[in-house]
């Protein structure tokens, strides 16, 4: 994506939507509780068109937080008959949408083309039919596959969201989602880690201790190896975590579960992290030195040294070093990272990591 993209988000909570998913409350999460006009769509687009910068920009409509497709279909025309006509004057470059697997099939299809809608994301969370059985979703794995396929026959961008954390989820079931999920070669991808929020069915397990949340470690290093994955098989992933609101933080209506207002970077520093452990456990022993210092991509800088600066302590206590300098250096791609030990120096390429550590994982062929 373009450094220059701007969205456009419109809130649909629960519109379409014939299921209460156990841990879902749209309209908590997305602090409306209003059904959404035409008109309400209309002055969102004309606010946000006046925030942006006039030119050299994308710009995306989205249809977030409910089941779009299985909204009535005559509301479903007016609602996007506003994006198109801002589309057909230049104003905007793209229209999304979100729903669900088992509100696609060709007429639904048709009707989308009809309005020159570019992206359909799949509210998917699993593809474990037992997960989404207990998960309350209405749906299983085939009508996810049914309808991945139906999306790219029309020829629109297909995205796919993902939890990870929910009932009766695994390690190994949420790696063997996002592994479907490669093989239906997606646009893009969201990763959500399971919260329990208020006024869902999932609270009443969670008091009831039938539910046991992940922790935030573990769904950072559970999220850790998906992102590798989809990094490595160049899936765009495009959200990590849920967005925060004034409402969306631990002690408001997130009542338990691995909420961070910087999950992404939390995931994000693991990955350097690991990458930068599994390097050094082979290199240390030969070149013991007391200062390790480190250089890459200025957009780089607060990943590899961790919030807080916790991979910089890492570092320090797991190897010795009395220093760890990070410095940036616009000259490096994003994905190399140099490595200084004295006169020792190698260039570290990030995929290059990826791909050591997802084979000794043996999450692909090495």
């Amino acid at each position: 994506m373009s450094k220059n993209y701007y969205i456009i988000p419109i809130f649909v909570p629960h519109l379409g939507c014939p299921h209460d998913c156990v841990f879902c409350n749209q309209k908590r999460i997305t602090g409306l509780s209003t059904n959404v006009t035409e008109d309400y769509v209309n002055k969102t687009i004309k606010e946000y068109l006046n925030t942006f910068p006039k030119k050299n920009i994308t710009v995306e409509v989205a249809f977030y937080g409910g089941s779009f497709t299985g909204i009535d279909k005559a509301i479903q025309r007016r609602l996007l008959s506003v994006p198109l006509k801002y589309k057909k004057e230049g104003k905007i470059q793209g229209i999304r949408l979100s729903t669900r697997p088992d509100y696609i099939d060709h007429d639904i299809l048709c009707l989308l083309k009809e309005y020159d809608v570019d992206t359909i994301e799949l509210g998917v969370q699993s593809l474990c039919d037992d997960v989404l059985k207990k998960s309350g979703r209405g749906h299983n794995s085939s009508q996810v596959y049914m309808a991945s396929k139906l999306i790219k026959e029309y020829e629109f961008n297909l995205g796919l969201q993902m939890m990870v954390g929910l009932v009766g989820d695994s390690r190994e079931k949420s790696l063997y989602t996002a592994k479907e999920f490669i093989k239906l070669d997606p646009y893009c991808v969201r990763i959500y880690p399971t919260l329990v929020i208020k006024d869902t069915f999932l609270q009443k397990m969670y008091e009831r201790n039938l539910y046991e949340p992940l922790t935030l470690d573990e769904a950072v290093n559970i999220t850790t190896d998906i992102l590798m994955l989809f990094r490595y098989y160049d899936i765009h992933v495009i959200r990590v975590g849920l967005q925060p609101t004034d409402n969306i933080t631990l002690g408001k209506d997130v009542v338990a579960g691995p909420f961070h207002p910087s999950f992404r970077q939390l995931v994000e520093s693991n990955i350097i992290k690991i990458i930068l452990k599994e390097y050094l456990d082979e290199k240390i022993k030969n070149h013991l030195k007391d200062t390790l210092v480190i250089e890459a991509n200025t957009k780089s800088i607060s990943y590899i040294a961790g919030q807080k600066s916790s991979n910089i302590d890492y570092l320090k206590k797991a190897y010795g070093f009395k220093k760890v300098k990070i410095y940036g250096n616009n000259i490096l791609k994003s994905d190399t990272i140099n490595i200084k030990l004295d006169d020792y120096q190698e260039q570290l390429n990030m995929k290059t990591g990826i791909e050591r550590h997802l084979s000794k994982l043996k999450l692909i062929k090495g």
